[in-house]
């Protein structure tokens, strides 16, 4: 939860997105009409160039439970002991750099990108680099990042509309494509599917709902085959804008992880909780410079891929 990553590279070189309707399907050209409309309204296009770092830190607090599916069972809860409080650090840089800081609970994770690979530090795993292209830091994009987010969504295809907390929204969609699914898959794990979607408010163009869905397939040297789900669901509140930009200075999250397999007694399914208010947001911090994003020394590489403009385009037609 500290630190998810979108479905798909995203670069922050890449134009905003451009309506068109010549050539391009009714669902496509809604969604950069849509689109228009967020950018509009969060203020990123006439600010975008002069914008070359920002800096964000927040407060949270954060609730995890673990069921017993089959039986319905709490195995473990910290609901009893109240939520725990932490906080995180978020720094960017173009092109496509950013690190972040979080903690709860005593618990420290760091993560980073240097504009070529992406690298996690847990404490359960240390240092090691994530598979496949390089993508954006999904907390970025819950409402600091809108000029990512709405380059992200250039992609993606209108599937309908869907009132969120009483406000009308439109629903843009967005999958990741099988060669970006195959370049993060590694030995016994293999990554089906990672779909995206974006609520945005038909009333105001902002983005209010952001959910997206991650299953990975896991055959283990006994046979048995194990499924893990992910959904991470998220509501931005509170905008109000900074330098121009509109940003989202709250929300609340929901993380559940299920896992499932051929026996019932083995499934489970894990609930977190995280509530979050940014404190602090500026941009072009002096002094930011790229060696505040160098990997750790003690990074266990792997191999890392970047794929061209036409790979990012192909979840728009196989959704």
């Amino acid at each position: 939860m500290g630190a998810p990553l979108a479905p798909v590279h995203v670069s922050s070189n890449d134009p905003l997105p451009h309506l068109s309707i010549k050539d391009t399907s009714i669902e496509t050209s809604s969604a950069h009409y849509i689109l228009q409309q967020y950018i509009a309204a969060t203020g990123v296009q006439k600010l975008q160039s002069s914008i070359k770092n920002a800096y964000a830190m927040g407060k949270l607090k954060m609730v995890a439970c673990e069921y017993e599916t089959a039986t319905r069972i709490v195995k473990s809860c910290n609901v009893s002991r109240g939520a725990e409080s932490g906080w995180f650090v978020l720094w960017q840089m173009n092109p496509d750099m950013w690190y972040v800081e979080l903690a709860v609970n005593g618990c420290k994770v760091h993560a980073g990108c240097n504009g070529n690979l992406v690298w996690r530090h847990t404490p359960w795993l240390g240092a090691h680099t994530a598979k496949g292209p390089v993508r954006p830091l999904r907390r970025a994009l819950q409402g600091l990042d809108p000029r990512t987010t709405a380059i992200m969504f250039a992609n993606a295809r209108c599937i309908g509309e869907k009132n969120i907390n009483g406000e009308d929204c439109f629903i843009l969609k967005l999958c990741a494509g099988p060669r970006t699914l195959k370049a993060r898959s590694e030995g016994p794990a293999e990554i089906i599917r990672h779909v995206l979607f974006g609520y945005f408010s038909q009333k105001t163009g902002l983005l209010v709902q952001m959910e997206d869905s991650h299953l990975t397939r896991v055959q283990s040297t006994g046979g048995d085959t194990v499924y893990w789900e992910t959904t991470i669901n998220t509501f931005l509140e509170d905008y109000h804008p900074v330098e121009g930009i509109v940003i989202a200075h709250s929300g609340h999250t929901v993380v559940t992880l299920f896992r499932f397999g051929e026996v019932a007694m083995n499934h489970t399914k894990t609930k977190m909780e995280e509530t979050w208010t940014i404190e602090e947001v500026a941009f072009n911090i002096p002094g930011l410079s790229v060696d505040c994003f160098i990997p750790p020394s003690d990074l266990s590489t792997t191999e890392t891929c970047e794929f061209p403009q036409d790979e990012r385009g192909e979840n728009a037609i196989r959704l």
